[in-house]
């Protein structure tokens, strides 16, 4: 790495900046406990399974958003002495050990929607639940626009991946809201359960993705191919580049390392070997703002070792 990426070193993200996503991430934190407080409550008063599920949800929804904070609050410093790729990689053992436990609460409600559905029991203070739930969706609703707001000011990632899981839980709260409103104007019992079966369906899918996200980050599995092919051909766009090989590539949740072999002209002097890499470095970091680049320089046509020989690249 000659320069520096200045998205992540520079002066784009300035001290404005870093304090809304502080705030973003902090609101959604906040959000996340008052839901689990009133759904808490809502749920020893109206013994419904739906609004069960929702309280495990947020509950879940909490400790993404601490990890989320803590994420934000930690930008600025992502490695020290010991940690030189940086701390990315712990984000991705917290989500594990959060998938986990949402298999686990998953699974619990399905074997009690089953129960329920076997031996229905009705909803009580349904009124209860849908003023709960209306409360869920207006402050969910609040949340997911100031983090848009926040998130086109500041372009980042941790509090974007905040903002796509809040909305999916807009989704979620108006489904409890649904199922409540029908149990109140309903006799029937199975509304409830056939909702909290549906979520717990929609929590399991959620730690399956999860889980593959953060085994994939730590294996180092390698960025999408359709992205490997875009770095090749921004290489290979240079005028002074001969040939590009042995690129390798890896996702840490919070950074993307990038490294390969550059070959030029063998005649050039090693000042306009490093201006031609400083060169490609810029149009990369362009292209990739959350990247670490580390590119080795050859002489064009050299026969030596190469990875690509033995792991071919796959491209799109």
């Amino acid at each position: 790495m000659n320069i520096a990426n200045p998205y992540l070193h520079g002066n784009l993200d300035d001290k404005k900046a870093l304090n809304l996503k502080r705030w973003a991430s902090v609101a959604s934190l906040g959000v996340a406990i008052i839901l689990v407080a009133v759904k808490f409550v809502a749920f020893l008063r109206t013994d419904s399974v739906s609004i069960l599920s929702s309280l495990m949800d947020s509950s879940f929804d909490g400790f993404a958003s601490f990890i989320t904070m803590m994420s934000v609050m930690h930008a600025a410093t992502p490695a020290d002495e010991e940690h030189r790729f940086g701390h990315g990689k712990l984000e991705a053992l917290s989500a594990l050990a959060q998938a986990v436990f949402i298999f686990g609460a998953a699974c619990f409600l399905i074997f009690e929607s089953i129960r329920r559905f076997f031996t229905p029991v009705h909803v009580h203070d349904a009124d209860v639940g849908i003023y709960v739930m209306t409360l869920s969706i207006v402050l969910t609703a609040v949340l997911i626009a100031f983090q848009w707001y926040v998130i086109k000011k500041t372009k980042s990632i941790a509090i974007s991946a905040d903002h796509l899981h809040y909305k999916g839980d807009l989704v979620m709260n108006l489904s409890v809201f649904v199922a409540m409103a029908l149990s109140f104007y309903s006799p029937w019992p199975y509304y409830d359960p056939m909702f909290a079966s549906a979520i717990a369906l929609v929590l399991l899918y959620g730690s399956y993705s999860i889980t593959r996200e953060s085994f994939d980050i730590l294996m180092d599995k390698e960025i999408p191919a359709e992205d490997r092919e875009k770095i090749l051909n921004l290489v290979r766009a240079h005028k002074d580049v001969a040939a590009v090989h042995d690129l390798r590539t890896r996702n840490t949740g919070e950074r993307i390392f990038i490294e390969f072999h550059m070959e030029v002209d063998g005649n050039l002097s090693l000042n306009r070997a490093h201006a031609i890499t400083e060169e490609v470095e810029k149009s990369l970091y362009d292209a990739f703002p959350k990247s670490e680049v580390l590119i080795h320089q050859e002489p064009a046509g050299i026969d030596d070792h190469r990875l690509d020989n033995i792991i071919p690249l796959k491209t799109s």
